[in-house]
């Protein structure tokens, strides 16, 4: 049980190669997508994470190989962390960033393509501030937690973000 029944370097290797696919595999998805999980998000989570599982394991059992493994998630996590704070040329591959959705009121249709967002979300997300017209809007920003930020044009401040309540 406390054994291990793969060989150390194998897990560790193992848990390096599947931890950084998945965050170039996520950060392609793009930051949306990132943000607010809902129940269907939690669900494509927990099927990736069965799927990615076996490939993590091998043929490993033991209570200590899946401890190998843990700890090699989040030494790449914390380590990743570390380098984009480090440097930020790194932190650019790495980290996503704010990208304007809106600037002087105009709507950014590449940002909007690249986040597959519709005008009506877009609409939809700045009501949740409290703004009906996108022209008022300085500047909005999906964030790289997938919310949306708005600066308005009059400096003043939006209404906080109403989270809907969940089924």
């Amino acid at each position: 049980m406390f054994t291990t029944s793969t060989p150390v370097l194998e897990l560790i290797l193992r848990g390096t190669v599947t931890f950084l696919a998945l965050i170039v595999a996520l950060r392609v998805v793009g930051q949306r997508e990132s943000g607010g999980l809902g129940l269907t998000d939690l669900l494509v989570v927990v099927l990736v994470a069965d799927a990615a599982s076996a490939g993590l394991r091998g043929g490993a059992d033991s209570i200590t190989d899946s401890f190998v493994l843990v700890a090699t998630i989040l030494f790449w996590s914390v380590a990743l962390d570390a380098l984009a704070y480090r440097w930020p040329r790194f932190a650019r591959l790495a980290k996503a960033r704010p990208k304007a959705l809106i600037r002087d009121g105009e709507l950014d249709h590449r940002v909007m393509r690249r986040e597959f967002m519709t005008l009506e979300e877009v609409l939809s997300q700045l009501r949740l501030h409290g703004i009906t017209d996108p022209a008022v809007v300085s500047r909005a920003y999906v964030e790289p937690n997938g919310m949306i930020s708005v600066i308005r044009r009059d400096q003043a401040e939006p209404d906080t973000p109403v989270v809907p309540p969940t089924a």
